[in-house]
């Protein structure tokens, strides 16, 4: 059977998925388009897979399609996807929710490696979805352990910052949370250090030591940390520029922070 209406109930319900994080809250799943990223998904968080038939006939050995599978006509999946030139593959996947708690019972490291010093991300109100995507995948290619943010970050699960990750989404311990200065406090109570990235900063960021646990405080792409979480802060360090830029993108910052800290534990 192939779905062939926009008004088919499955096709209503991916729609709202993909435009309202409210529905994506309440059925605890989100949406994955593209073979690269569906082929990372784990088998057990995986709910639903629609194929275009052309799709699926050409790729109907790769180990994916051992799960259960919808058919949808070209036009649906056009009507369905996200994306400008959509390759004919997207899942509906369950979300992987953490804790601020389990995030902080994991330091100094995760799954275990507890020789490894914690190297953390807080995030305050980072806006684009693109942004925070950004922000996971180079989290994970430098090493990060974890990452925090605060309730009014953007929707992880936005499919753009979904695209963004590519990937780290299924691999990035995160969690979101309430009260990040008092995050910060217990981080700061579990012997781990906090930087937050500031125009302010008394010190450059290649003037600290990061081999220890550390967490970097990065703020909102336009006006940067509030002045309540730049106070939770050990040192507020900053990235020297030349030219007249006066910030940099929140995503660039991260990784400058976290490739640093990553050189200096090589």
């Amino acid at each position: 059977m192939i779905i062939t209406s926009t008004s088919n109930p499955r096709m209503k319900e991916i729609i709202q998925l993909r435009k309202k994080s409210r529905m994506r809250t309440k059925t605890g799943t989100f949406l994955v388009e593209g073979l690269r990223m569906i082929r990372e998904i784990p088998a057990k968080r995986l709910v639903q897979l629609y194929v275009t038939e052309e799709f699926y006939k050409k790729h109907r050995e790769e180990p994916i399609f051992e799960a259960e599978r919808m058919l949808v006509s070209p036009q649906v999946f056009e009507y369905i996807s996200d994306t400008k030139t959509p390759q004919g593959i997207l899942a509906v996947v369950r979300q992987r929710v953490f804790t601020e708690e389990e995030i902080l019972a994991a330091c100094p490291g995760h799954s275990g490696q507890k020789e490894k010093p914690a190297h953390i991300l807080v995030l305050e109100n980072i806006q684009d979805p693109g942004n925070l995507g950004t922000i996971f995948r180079t989290a994970e290619a430098a090493g990060a352990t974890a990452i925090l943010m605060s309730r009014d970050c953007a929707d992880i699960y936005n499919p753009k910052t979904i695209r963004s990750t590519m990937g780290a989404i299924f691999r990035m311990p995160f969690a979101y949370t309430e009260d990040l200065p008092g995050a910060a406090g217990r981080l700061k109570r579990l012997g781990i250090r906090v930087y937050a990235a500031h125009l302010d900063g008394e010190r450059t960021y290649d003037e600290e030591d990061y081999r220890q646990g550390t967490a970097f405080l990065i703020g909102n792409e336009g006006n940067g940390l509030s002045p309540e979480a730049a106070a939770c802060a050990d040192v507020l360090i900053r990235i020297p520029m030349e030219g007249q830029a006066e910030s940099l993108n929140a995503a660039v910052a991260s990784a400058v922070l976290m490739f640093e800290a990553s050189r200096q534990r090589r």
